[in-house]
């Protein structure tokens, strides 16, 4: 007999259907198979599918069953197709299961008590599932709400294979409700808050310029200047995600396996922060599946790197191409795969090696080979892609204790968040939402300069020895000050201020 059911494979952030195929026979020794490119989770599928059936108190077969996944030149991976081939398993053995299914995915990981756990990827399969026209998805229970932020396709969450019998059978199980996207922001405390960073008050300006265009940043000063703490301050700042990119986030992580399953939903930009000791494949992804890298897990948020030399030059070269393209292509024996990461880079490090380079109250005892050779370490096609450099000088002990507190953050996001509504407003038809996002084509448009302003931006780029790209980064962040001053046109005053933001280059020259 014959049975067939639908279920998904994953491949990057991209679903796979798969027609898992059941023929059961008699004419041979009891035998069970499963072929079409399982990976090891797939093949171990049997003793979790026998086992899950009946103890759930089904008859298992005792025939030949031959398994088989379609198309069979993809390679499946987990143990997302458990529930898929117990129900074809069980149609073939029970004529009472009257419905048909073929038109419905099952996806689950089955224990061998009958339980269905939560698989990872269900956010991709699902919208890959809604483009191929598939109207009905039976899941894990705790994938549900993350399954339901998907409009247009009914999410069944089940608990166990006797749920999904009865679901055959005729049972209806109610539809999990649409999950809401309501971003959390709004109603967040951060621990961190810019009211609590006293003075620092060019930095704050540098990462409000920032943040609010989207721009890269680096902030360079002696220990306990306050660079990690302005850095953590950044979320409190960042505007809430959209709908759209809360989608593409929480996709990413629920490939990785780190969403939770309470929120069904990422709410908040992600802030990753990596250890210095991290290697290319955890930044840029990789490994037996080809996961996403920490890149792609700061997707529509903040990678923070602490103390940039420390990491390894390799390490600081994968972020390159990220950095330009917004995108990297994780390739390996198996295969390639494309993942988002267009990420906002944030990162601090010391001026020399002891730290006390340019401090007003501490000697720097490194020579100039040491700290040429410690600042190096950062690249200069790296270091081009950084629009921002910034130098954080140390707080003076009567900024410290002083009354009062600072500019709270949710004054400084207002702001921001002023600066990125014109800035979707303009880019509306262009398919970009922050001006650091713009292209040639783009700068073209929005950045014309006056005869006095391009006089300056060329007089800067000949006396600094600034490259193509650094002069079109410095139009995106001047296009991002003239946003927050209200103003149309960007002037003279937001161009030397951009300008100013290249401190590194101040230093080559």
């Amino acid at each position: 007999m014959l049975s067939k059911t639908k279920s998904y494979a994953l491949i990057g952030l991209n679903g796979i259907e798969v027609v898992v195929e059941v023929d059961t026979s008699i004419s041979e020794a009891p035998r069970f198979d499963i072929v079409g490119m399982p990976d090891i989770a797939v093949k171990e599928s049997k003793e979790r599918v026998r086992s899950a059936i009946k103890n759930s108190g089904f008859s298992f077969p005792n025939r030949v069953i031959t398994v088989n996944l379609a198309p069979a030149d993809v390679k499946k991976e987990g143990a997302s197709l458990d529930l898929a081939i117990a129900v074809a398993i069980l149609k073939c053995s029970d004529s009472s299961l009257i419905r048909d299914v073929i038109d419905t995915v099952f996806l689950g990981e089955l224990s061998l008590e009958g339980t269905i756990r939560a698989v990872r990827g269900v956010l991709p399969i699902v919208l890959s599932a809604k483009k191929a026209g598939v109207k009905r998805i039976v899941l894990p229970y705790e994938n549900a709400k993350e399954a339901a932020l998907v409009k247009g396709v009914e999410i069944y969450g089940v608990s166990t294979l006797k749920e999904v019998v009865g679901f055959i059978k005729g049972n209806e199980l109610p539809v999990f409700p649409f999950t809401e996207y309501v971003p959390l922001d709004k109603r967040e405390v951060y621990d961190n808050d810019f009211k609590f960073v006293k003075g620092q008050f060019a930095a704050k300006r540098a990462i409000e310029v920032a943040v609010a265009g989207g721009h890269n940043v680096l902030m360079v000063g002696s220990p306990g200047s306050g660079k990690t703490m302005i850095a953590k301050c950044i979320p409190s700042i960042i505007p809430d995600m959209t709908f759209e990119e809360a989608i593409e986030t929480t996709a990413i992580h629920s490939v990785s396996g780190l969403l939770s399953s309470e929120d069904g939903v990422v709410y908040k930009r992600p802030f990753i922060t990596p250890h210095h000791t991290a290697t290319n494949v955890s930044l840029i992804g990789g490994g037996a599946s080809i996961k996403p890298g920490l890149i792609s897990l700061a997707h529509n948020g903040v990678l923070y790197l602490d103390e940039m030399p420390e990491y390894t030059r390799s390490s600081l070269e994968c972020l390159r191409q990220p950095l330009e393209d917004r995108v990297v292509t994780v390739s390996r024996a198996k295969g390639s795969v494309r993942y988002p990461a267009d990420f906002m880079l944030v990162a601090s490090m010391n001026p020399c090696p002891c730290g006390n380079y340019g401090s007003e109250t501490q000697e720097c005892k490194c020579s100039d080979t040491a700290i040429r050779k410690y600042r190096s370490r950062i690249s200069g096609p790296l270091l081009d892609r950084i629009d921002i450099q910034i130098q954080v000088d140390n707080v003076k002990y009567d900024d410290l204790v002083k009354d009062g507190e600072e500019e709270p953050s949710k004054d400084v996001r207002k702001r921001v968040n002023r600066a990125r509504a014109i800035q979707r407003e303009r880019f509306i038809v262009d398919g970009i939402l922050t001006n650091s996002q713009m292209s040639e084509k783009h700068l073209a448009k929005y950045c014309v300069l006056t005869k006095d302003c391009e006089e300056l931006l060329k007089r800067s780029f000949i006396s600094l020895g600034l490259s193509a790209r650094a002069r079109s980064r410095i139009l995106k962040v001047a296009r991002t000050i003239a946003d927050l001053d209200y103003s149309e046109n960007i002037e003279r005053k937001h161009l030397l201020e951009a300008i100013g933001y290249r401190s590194f280059d101040f230093e080559k020259n």
